[in-house]
């Protein structure tokens, strides 16, 4: 996977709340097992209208809104539990969604693809909000070594929590198997001391 260390983006905001995996990437486009191919039909049935044309009021159509940023409202990713919601919005661009909530499920594939969900209080999703609807071009950072996110024009910000072990592997680029490897004779050494004492 690509390392994430840092990022700086602009975001696009969609303010609604409870969005499910099914308005994510609904179910009749799950038959595919390419991982690249999902994000043409990110957010399918709110992006389009019933003969393929877009909608001009949905936000991923406003070219007024752009970056590697999804701003999203609180209870992001629930519903099912696939896989390729977390696909179809990495494969569209997004490497990180911000909410004030994340169904767990979804959370969890979404680390496991490298696509990093980022938890901040209610308050500060709302300030967050406020500054992009203000201002499409605010500029957001992301450090995931130091677990902060900041307004880089007000210098606001707020330290974010997530699982040390995810941490590690999206700054280093690894998925589960990669970060096996990357302690291997690790693994070799404790296996010899534990066939030594048998």
């Amino acid at each position: 996977m690509e390392k994430f260390i840092k990022l700086e983006s602009f975001c696009v905001p969609l303010n609604m709340e409870n969005i499910d995996t099914d308005q994510i990437i609904p179910a009749r486009f799950l038959k595919a097992i390419n991982k690249d191919s999902f994000g043409k039909n990110l957010f399918r049935d709110w992006r389009y209208n019933k003969n393929n044309e877009p909608k001009a009021d949905f936000v991923l159509n406003d070219s007024t809104y752009n970056g590697n940023i999804l701003l999203v409202g609180r209870n992001f990713g629930c519903g099912s539990s696939r896989e390729h919601a977390a696909w179809a919005i990495k494969d569209y661009g997004f490497k990180v969604v911000i909410s004030s909530f994340f169904a767990d499920i979804f959370k969890n594939n979404a680390l496991n693809n490298g696509l990093l969900p980022l938890q901040v209080s209610d308050n500060f999703l709302s300030l967050i909000f406020d500054k992009v609807y203000n201002n499409p071009k605010t500029l957001i950072r992301v450090d995931l070594a130091n677990s902060k996110i900041e307004i880089i024009e007000t210098g606001e910000f707020e330290n974010f929590e997530i699982n040390e072990y995810k941490k590690t592997c999206l700054i280093s680029g690894y998925d589960d198997i990669d970060y096996l490897l990357s302690i291997k004779n690790e693994i070799s050494e404790f296996e010899k001391i534990g066939s030594s004492s048998l």
